[in-house]
């Protein structure tokens, strides 16, 4: 499905093409009109109409002389609905490492033995490393104050600021009044 999608853009990421869908779209035209109204050689027009041919856009058929080209709507309707639906598009993205941006933050944040140079004060930064941090806490089980604080220490010295930024980033939850923590998910 992706060859799918890049021969469909690819088909469509020229101003003269999508011209001639739009003129399409209105109406079938020769490749002589076509060439007429876009003010192109007619060699220029043949070659962007198989592009678009190629990615199942527009169709053509003999009358007289002339091949007559008009846009395919029931293929672009079709083409819309499952080329564009979320599914495929999330297939087309699963070659993506989704870590990557994390796993450079842990890196350029992270010292040989695993603890952190320094809290980032970027939001996206310190996101990525509260991703990382709270791997360690098992999902379900509470944890004291003390044992959050001991753990977090491990990390980086001011355990207070990361536990308050686990809580506030939903990724631990906590019981009032000096209570239990937990991770949820």
């Amino acid at each position: 499905m992706s060859e799918e999608l890049v021969t469909f853009f690819k088909a469509l990421a020229d101003s003269n093409r999508l011209k001639i869908v739009g003129l399409l779209a209105e109406k079938p035209y020769s490749v002589e009109e076509l060439a007429e109204l876009l003010q192109l050689k007619p060699s220029t027009v043949s070659h962007h109409l198989s592009k678009l041919s190629e990615a199942g856009l527009v169709q053509s058929h003999a009358e007289s002389y002339y091949s007559v080209y008009q846009l395919d709507k029931q293929m672009l309707e079709e083409k819309s609905r499952t080329m564009f639906s979320q599914a495929e598009l999330s297939t087309v993205a699963a070659e993506v490492d989704a870590d990557a941006y994390d796993n450079k933050v842990i890196r350029d944040y992270s010292r040989r033995d695993g603890s952190l140079k320094t809290l980032p004060s970027q939001r996206k930064k310190l996101e990525a490393i509260l991703r990382h941090v709270v791997k360690v806490f098992d999902v379900g089980k509470r944890y004291s104050e003390k044992s959050v604080n001991k753990i977090l220490s491990k990390y980086h010295e001011d355990t207070a600021t990361l536990r308050r930024e686990l809580v506030g980033a939903g990724l631990m939850k906590r019981e009032g009044g000096g209570g239990d923590y937990w991770r949820e998910t």
